[in-house]
């Protein structure tokens, strides 16, 4: 797929249900959860911290997968209509939904489809049946690449589970029904798929088609480009796939920007040249299509306790300076906003409202001024300027005034 404008590519977006909030581009995305949530009665000690999400100016809270599974953080589906997990009961699930609603902040269903766990053996004496259960599938719903009777892998292998085969028709009407039932009947608005990379994106769009959340957002989380253990300074490959895969979509999903998160946390560390493109644009993903894009610093994988490729946790700070002043949808982690302390809760709260106040959003046009080792600068929309790193640096002109400011950076608004 050729490369084209933002602007030409949602112009190609017609008459689709969760156009307005796309267009809208005023999304804050919140990560409610981290990897040990499940142990602690979650949706109730959740329900409390309602009210202050809100006042932050969240619009939507990511919850984690809310259907029974065979592994406490619910990304191991089996019984996909029971609301009972390790997160809580049905009962509290929709007491929290509920003050979600009272409090004006969608809620994000994460939606994990591309594996389910069996509860029968079938074929082969492999975990591939699912009786006893809603969706009662048999070997056929199973790809023929993890054990099943089903077609080929439309993506890549999710080791270790049954992968669903997407290919069949009788899957993927099941899939629909039970959106629409977590959709309407739950009362989720939002959608985040999890291991996009597993199936085909036209399936995505096939179910966002049926479903018709408010904001979807996919996980293709691909691995950026190294030589040896060195970031490569050009990530135009790995965003481009992450592109393709919206694409697929039918341009109804937005993606995790995973490329603005690998080169912010090495510009952080005295890089920030790499945070300006050979064409002067932002190099992640938001350079090239921000109202598709998705921008974070950590999630439950990446960070948390699992840590897989955590942001370093020093400059987090500058992070979210980062995200929070630039084009694309900026999501929020749990544990920044609360586990740490008051004062980076009090600093993102800030850098939020100064967004919102500014009127930024996810096209808003972007001005890179500098980007050296120790200095990156911006102007960003027409009121909002921006520099993180250990240079002075502010800019000329006494109409600009500053905003918020903290450890290595400093946001201005005129």
């Amino acid at each position: 797929m050729g490369f084209l404008s933002s602007q030409e590519r949602d112009q190609n977006q017609t008459n689709q249900r969760n156009d307005l909030v796309l267009r809208d581009g005023k999304e804050i995305l919140f990560q409610a959860f981290n990897w040990e949530s499940h142990k602690y009665n979650w949706w109730t000690n959740l329900e409390s911290k309602v009210p202050d999400i809100a006042k932050a100016g969240i619009t939507s809270a990511w919850l984690p997968p809310p259907t029974n599974s065979f592994s406490p953080e619910g990304y191991a589906p089996q019984n996909l209509y029971s609301l009972n997990s390790k997160y809580g009961s049905e009962h509290q699930l929709k007491a929290l939904l509920q003050k979600f609603k009272q409090h004006k902040v969608r809620t994000m269903a994460d939606i994990v489809i591309n594996h389910r766990v069996g509860t029968t053996q079938g074929s082969g004496g492999m975990y591939n049946r699912f009786d006893g259960i809603p969706l009662p599938w048999d070997e056929r719903a199973v790809t023929s690449s993890t054990g099943g009777l089903g077609n080929r892998n439309t993506g890549a292998i999710f080791h270790g589970f049954p992968n669903i085969d997407h290919t069949q028709d009788f899957v993927r009407k099941d899939i629909i029904g039970w959106l629409r039932w977590l959709r309407h009947n739950v009362g989720f608005q939002d959608f985040r798929f999890d291991f996009a990379k597993g199936y085909s994106p036209k399936y995505v769009k096939e179910y966002i088609e049926g479903a018709k959340p408010l904001f979807s957002v996919g996980e293709y989380w691909d691995t950026c480009n190294y030589k040896g253990s060195i970031l490569d300074y050009n990530q135009d490959s790995h965003r481009q796939r992450i592109l393709n895969w919206i694409d697929g979509t039918g341009m109804l999903s937005t993606a995790f920007d995973f490329t603005t998160k690998g080169i912010l946390q090495e510009a952080v560390k005295r890089e920030y040249w790499r945070l300006r493109d050979p064409q002067g644009k932002p190099p992640g993903v938001i350079g090239w299509w921000p109202s598709r894009s998705v921008t974070f610093i950590d999630n439950h994988d990446t960070g948390s306790t699992q840590a897989h490729w955590p942001f370093p946790s020093e400059h987090v700070m500058e992070g979210y300076a980062y995200i929070l002043t630039h084009p694309g949808t900026p999501s929020i982690f749990y544990d920044h906003f609360y586990d740490w302390n008051n004062s980076v809760h009090e600093q993102i709260v800030k850098l939020i409202d100064t967004r919102k106040r500014q009127g930024i959003h996810s096209r808003s046009p972007i001005r890179i001024l500098e980007a050296k080792h120790n200095l990156y600068s911006a102007i960003i929309g027409e009121k909002l300027c921006m520099k993180i790193g250990d240079g002075s640096w502010c800019p000329s002109g006494r109409e600009w005034t500053l905003s918020t400011s903290g450890h290595n950076y400093a946001v201005w608004h005129k």
